[in-house]
Parts: structure tokens; C-alpha cells; sequence
């Protein structure tokens, strides 16, 4: 699996024990930057991960920002990506039954490294249900659709 990161400067402090997680583990991933604490634009971050994501072959995309809401509004804004924005283990596992996420976007002014890689650990290992869910996934694109042109 390859994964996709970018964080900016509110979420720099967390991507070292991120890499640290996925290394160990074995995933394949690109780091997309940010790579300091100077100020910068989420936007820009969070839009390479999604568009690695949505066209450039990735499987999946994490991003930390300082709250997390950021990263995932400028996620959602390209086509094909379903960013969730979470902050708890269960969610993490029901964006990805439920929504097909691809994407997942957490603040690490919210939460610590430890909850960070019990969520990640559910985003990456929980497996789309499909079924009736599909249906809903279909939906989604479909307004995707609509409001692409």
C-alpha cells in the first residue's frame, strides 16, 4: 500500500512519529512536506496529498494539521477524494467501512501520538464493506459530478 502524508507547520510535531509508524510497518509512502515549523499554508500540503491520492497512484492520504478541519475541507475539494476528518479510532474505522475514505485528516493540537497511530493503524488496515454502502459511494460521486463542470 502506498501512502501519501503532508502536513504544515501545526502538524510537524507528529509526522516524525507517523514515518516512524509506517517504516516500521512496511507501508511504502511520500512525504509531501511540510518540512519545518515556519508558517505556512495547509492548502498547499493538503492538496498534494490529494491529488497524489485522486491521480498519482497513491492508495491512501493522512494529513495533520493543527486541527485537522483545514486539511480535510482542502482534501474534499478534489475530485475523487472522500477525506474524513477524525479524531477518535471508531470513526477512523467507520470512514473506511462505511465511505470508502481515502483520506483522513486529524489536528495535532487535538490529539497526542499515541491515539494518532491507534487511528491511523484503523484507517489503514479497515476494509471498505461495499454492499448497500456502495450505493451511497455512488450517490457522492454523483454530486461530485454535478458540481465538477
Amino acid at each position: 500500500m502506498k501512502i501519501a502524508i503532508g502536513c504544515d507547520h501545526a502538524g510537524i510535531n507528529l509526522k516524525p512519529t507517523l514515518i516512524k509508524f509506517l517504516q516500521e510497518n512496511g507501508y511504502e509512502y511520500t512525504d509531501f512536506g511540510t518540512y519545518t515549523a515556519d508558517s505556512c499554508n495547509y492548502a498547499e500540503y493538503g492538496e498534494k496529498v490529494a491529488e497524489a491520492v485522486a491521480f498519482g497512484g497513491y492508495d491512501r492520504g493522512i494529513l495533520i494539521c493543527g486541527t485537522g478541519i483545514g486539511m480535510s475541507i482542502v482534501a474534499n475539494k478534489v475530485t475523487g477524494i472522500r477525506c474524513a476528518h477524525c479524531h477518535d479510532v471508531f470513526s477512523a474505522k467507520a470512514t473506511r467501512q462505511h465511505n470508502n475514505a481515502n483520506v483522513i485528516a486529524f489536528g495535532e493540537r487535538v490529539i497526542g501520538s499515541g491515539l494518532m497511530l491507534d487511528i491511523v493503524k484503523a484507517f489503514l488496515t479497515t476494509e471498505f464493506e461495499g454492499g448497500r454502502h456502495q450505493a451511497r459511494i455512488d450517490k457522492i460521486t454523483e454530486v461530485e459530478k454535478k458540481y465538477s463542470k
